[in-house]
């Protein structure tokens, strides 16, 4: 018996990771994309979960895409054109690696932070990095996402002093015209 596929091949699967088939569980690539190694581990988990729990497993909706390149690129949630799509309201804010006293010290300058901020409320929507280390900040913004937190509360988040992730906080006030490094 072969589970119930996709149009596009892939093995489909219910909210508990569940296939057609019972007691057959699925996830990672086999399921469809994003095909990201951090995806279908999450996603292991939650099938694993479906299995043995009465816990209704999460489905992937917020995730990182990391690109290790030079310079890095990460991202995570809309992009400023998906927000423009889906006809919401939103504002850029945007912080350049140039401004950025750790960047500069470490001649690492190219790249910048952007951030997608839904409007009236001011949440996080989706958020951009190129430049050093942007695989490794993006995940604070993914927490950013999935909390909803605010520009606000990201303002009020003391970032240490000199770090890339300042670009973060600097991006956010950005947003707002209360950037103070550019």
């Amino acid at each position: 018996m072969t589970p119930k596929l996709t149009d596009r091949g892939y093995i489909q699967v219910d909210g508990r990771y569940q296939t057609s088939i019972k007691e057959v569980y699925a996830a990672g690539d086999i399921i469809g994309p994003p095909w990201l190694a951090h995806v279908a581990s999450y996603e292991a988990i939650q099938a694993v979960e479906g299995m043995f729990t009465n816990h209704k497993p999460k489905k992937v909706d917020i995730f990182p895409g990391c690109t290790y390149c030079q310079p890095q690129v990460a991202s995570v949630g809309l992009t400023e054109r998906a927000a423009k799509e889906k006809g919401l309201k939103y504002k850029v804010g945007m912080f350049p690696f140039q401004a950025s006293g750790k960047a500069l010290a470490v001649g690492e300058t190219d790249g910048f932070v952007k951030l997608i901020v839904g409007e009236p409320h001011g949440e996080i929507i989706g958020a951009h990095i190129i430049g050093s280390e942007a695989t490794e900040m993006i995940a604070e913004m993914g927490l950013a996402i999935t909390l909803e937190a605010t520009l606000e509360e990201i303002e009020a988040t003391i970032h240490a002093h000199p770090t890339l992730a300042e670009a973060i906080h600097e991006a956010a006030g950005a947003a707002e015209g209360k950037a103070i490094h550019i």
